[in-house]
């Protein structure tokens, strides 16, 4: 292990990509955050399986003690559509907020950071979806401030400039992004993950690890997200075990929030075919985002081989890994066993009998551009197939 990673539960301030403050108990902090970010009066939202929990009531009793109020909002589903994001604005603006505090795993961050991004909006917003210059359609100044404050160590969306909602209509989910979507302050407090139940432990640390190494994976020139992904990689696979064996493990649960975040910051190079097919399989059957990502990353490594094959044979011994890149493919099924992960889709309640609409789905989703190889209804459907099993 790298000396440095032994620091975790030291406190720190950063300010890369925004300004963070990390370490056990800063959350004690959040009426100074709010402060900081300008505001008086937050909504705190989250998602209702969060919503009665202590460190929920922990973090309401923090806010009426800084003189901010109480205020909740949970109407969150675990892939949150635009049906959450009205009853969240009317909420917001009912309630006369000024900001937001977007709390949890990534249903939470992502419908909080988008109720702050819509309650001054007029648009639809599907108008705003992560295509071209779509997000100049917005009214930038009307855009709340947003504190985030992840409960999970996986999306990194608090520190993301989009979020993902679901069309409750189409089952399709869309990527809302604007550069003001970017939190202004995030609290990032590894004690808030100690409580999380292992499978979520397991799921949002591999979708971590998917985020680093699709951006690794990338063909797109980004050095600076192609070291933050490496570096990403090694923290998953050095602290994951840790934290799913030893919850109480702060030095394992920091290091896996620092690595969430730098899978979120190093997307920017480009996600790829795992994102594709997870994004439509997790709308259509509502499978946990993070464990689905895991299930397909081995056939999706095997259909980019001839492309990536030299950089994961570079990578593998900085990560430990013997054999280059087929010892990382290995490397792969292993770590997944080892976190009870299913080996096929159809274990998660995927069927076969909507594969021809999942494929259309996935070749529309915009991952797709990430992709080492060009995406295809002929390279997909059999990747599908077989993970569906």
């Amino acid at each position: 292990m790298i000396m440095s990673d032994r620091n975790a539960t030291a406190t720190a301030n950063w300010s890369y990509p925004t300004a963070i403050r990390f370490g056990a108990g800063r959350i004690t902090e959040i009426a100074d955050g709010c402060a900081a970010a300008g505001i008086s009066r937050p909504l705190l939202v989250t998602d209702r399986g969060l919503a009665g929990l202590p460190i929920t009531q922990r973090m309401r009793d923090l806010m009426a003690a800084g003189g901010l109020g109480d205020a909740l909002f949970a109407d969150v589903d675990p892939n949150p559509n635009e049906i959450n994001l009205a009853s969240g604005v009317d909420a917001y603006l009912a309630g006369g907020h000024d900001g937001v505090i977007a709390f949890g795993g990534g249903s939470g961050l992502d419908l909080g950071k988008m109720v702050a991004f819509m309650a001054g909006q007029t648009r639809s917003v599907w108008n705003f979806e992560d295509i071209g210059d779509w997000w100049t359609r917005a009214d930038a100044s009307a855009i709340a401030p947003i504190i985030a404050v992840p409960t999970t160590a996986g999306t990194g969306s608090e520190v993301g400039r989009a979020s993902v909602i679901t069309n409750s209509v189409s089952h399709v989910k869309k990527i809302i992004f604007h550069p003001k979507v970017l939190p202004t302050v995030v609290i990032c407090d590894p004690e808030l993950t100690v409580g999380m139940p292992d499978f979520i432990t397991a799921g949002t640390g591999l979708d971590a690890f998917a985020h680093c190494v699709e951006a690794y994976s990338s063909p797109h020139y980004h050095p600076m997200s192609q070291g933050i992904a490496l570096e990403g990689m090694r923290l998953v696979i050095e602290n994951l075990p840790r934290a799913y064996r030893a919850g109480d493990d702060l030095v394992a649960r920091a290091n896996m929030m620092s690595a969430a975040m730098m899978g979120a910051t190093a997307f920017q190079k480009g996600l790829g075919a795992i994102h594709a097919l997870s994004h439509p399989v997790g709308a259509v059957y509502n499978t946990h985002h993070g464990t689905t990502n895991a299930v397909c990353m081995p056939a999706v490594l095997a259909l980019n081989a001839a492309e990536i094959r030299a950089r994961f044979d570079t990578a593998a011994p900085y990560l430990g890994i013997e054999g280059g890149f087929d010892g990382f493919c290995d490397f792969v099924r292993s770590f997944n066993d080892g976190f009870a992960i299913p080996r096929r889709l159809g274990d998660m309640g995927v069927g076969n009998d909507r594969i021809d609409e999942l494929v259309e789905m996935a070749l529309a989703d915009p991952s797709c551009g990430g992709n080492p190889v060009p995406l295809t209804k002929e390279n997909l459907r059999p990747i599908l197939e077989e993970v569906i099993g």
